[in-house]
């Protein structure tokens, strides 16, 4: 079958694979429509991405149908269409057992840990699927983008009215966006990219006021003069950029959050004194839980989040190995790259 390989950073190259063959007990067998492109395909291409080994076949944002089912499965059934979960957890570790599979000790993620979805068909858990009578096959491969959004928010605990910022606004930041004005809050975004920025005026209803473009203003200052004084309560740092979450500490108010959603592959440093005396919370926030699929299923269905506007840049699947290392380009503008198997 038609596979694309990451062989070496900067090399994708087309390959045909095996036949994953029928599926087991508890699985199913997906024939994959649309892979959506994130962050973490872009720094393994780049080379920059933690928890990671080459050759890999990448992709874990993907709309799949249901082509086959093993025994015991009862969720899904063949022609489903399904969003895929994919973070694969051992269901025995403290995390698992404390309910936090998405930080399993031996969780392998789909595209990253073990192969992914730059294929035609894969078999996987049926039990990390999700269906959807509703949605298309774009919407379907964007659920687990906006679950990483959501959970981020979660782990916050915002309350309504409070004034929150997010740093860095590609489909992640977007993803926590929308997830924090469904939790009531006033939004402030802090980006570098003036097209980003836009977006979040013109499709997301950001206030102009509250747009910070980081390359020319100082983010303390403005701020300060947004919340009178006070800065944001909550912090969401997006970027995976060392440099912004160094500076992320000196953001949220005193007794503040901040939420590193991002992630690099290095040490961040922050000024002790400075931590301690406004008595912060730094909180990680790794990918989503089971639990934040179906709820995200229904926001959709019911037309209360709307990814279409993300969607910048297409291409079938043979034309990705020529096309890919464009989109890593700030220059090509892409926020959201989606890979198209079939029509």
């Amino acid at each position: 079958m038609k596979t694309l390989i990451l062989e070496t950073p900067g090399r994708i190259a087309a390959a045909d694979t095996p036949e994953p063959g029928r599926p087991g007990a508890g699985e199913a067998l997906v024939r994959v429509h649309r892979v959506g492109v994130c962050g973490t395909d872009i720094h393994a291409f780049n080379g920059k991405q933690p928890f990671f080994n080459y050759p890999r076949i990448l992709g874990h944002e993907l709309g799949v149908e249901v082509v086959a089912v093993g025994s015991g499965v009862a969720n899904v059934k063949v022609g489903d269409r399904c969003a895929v979960e994919p973070y694969l957890n051992c269901g025995k570790c403290i995390a698992c057992r404390r309910g936090k599979p998405n930080c399993c000790t031996d969780l392998k993620v789909l595209g990253v840990h073990t192969d992914g979805g730059h294929r035609e068909r894969i078999l996987l858990p049926a039990a990390k699927l999700h269906p959807s009578a509703k949605l298309t096959l774009d919407q379907l491969a964007l659920v687990e983008t906006l679950g990483i959004g959501a959970h981020a928010v979660e782990r916050a605990t915002l309350d309504a009215g409070e004034t929150v910022a997010v740093i860095g606004v590609g489909p992640i930041g977007l993803a926590v966006i929308q997830f924090a004005l469904a939790a009531g809050t006033r939004v402030i975004v802090i980006d570098v990219n003036e097209g980003r920025l836009a977006f979040c005026r013109d499709r997301l209803g950001i206030a102009t006021a509250d747009l910070i473009d980081a390359r020319s203003a100082d983010v303390v200052a403005k701020l300060k003069e947004l919340t009178n004084g006070d800065l944001p309560t909550a912090v969401f740092d997006a970027t995976g950029n060392p440099k912004s979450m160094a500076a992320a500490f000196e953001y949220p108010a005193h007794g503040g959050k901040l939420i590193f959603v991002g992630l690099f592959p290095g040490d961040v440093t922050f000024n002790d004194p400075n931590f301690h005396r406004r008595e912060l919370t730094l909180f990680a926030s790794r990918n989503a839980r089971s639990a934040d699929f179906p709820r995200i299923l229904q926001l959709i269905e019911e037309g209360k989040v709307d990814t279409t506007p993300w969607i910048t840049h297409r291409a079938p699947l043979a034309n990705v190995p020529a096309l890919f290392e464009s989109w890593t380009k700030p220059e090509a503008g892409v926020l959201k790259a989606m890979i198209e198997l079939t029509d």
